[in-house]
């Protein structure tokens, strides 16, 4: 995981600010540029669902997880029935250790077709959530077919 580029407290506010000078945007990182773009993008488009989940990527890359559980959450409301979006819902819950919430929505996933079993046992977001009798529960019925 990249090192955030702004302190946690600040915020949406933060993501969206644009370079005081050009020297600092001469030193801004990729990965700063195009969270910016995304969120400029969004601030006119706010349900545009490809920047959504691009956004939700790189939130999650930086370590943005409340920023990013927004994100997702915006995505699940415009897709309801969208099995990836549920499953990166439950990864982002994951890693804010919020497991109720992650195993509700990876059962919502698996319920919408998400199959991919060697991914989901391997999935580092989910770490948080392994140990839970619910997720190993949901892996023996995904494994047996029985879902």
């Amino acid at each position: 995981m990249a090192e955030t580029p702004w302190r946690p407290s600040e915020g949406w506010e933060a993501i969206s600010r644009p370079p005081a000078n050009l020297e600092e945007m001469a030193h801004e990182s990729q990965l700063k540029f195009e969270l910016r773009f995304y969120a400029a993008i969004l601030q006119r488009y706010p349900d545009y669902v490809d920047v959504l989940r691009l956004m939700s990527q790189l939130l999650t890359q930086v370590g943005r997880y409340p920023e990013a559980l927004e994100v997702d959450l915006r995505l699940v409301r415009l897709r309801p029935q969208d099995a990836v979006a549920h499953y990166n819902l439950a990864c982002t819950y994951a890693r804010l250790h919020k497991t109720d919430s992650a195993i509700r929505a990876l059962r919502r996933a698996i319920e919408l077709g998400y199959r991919d079993y060697r991914y989901i046992k391997q999935d580092r977001d989910l770490d948080s959530i392994r140990d839970d009798p619910r997720y190993r529960e949901l892996m023996q019925q995904l494994e047996s077919g029985n879902v």
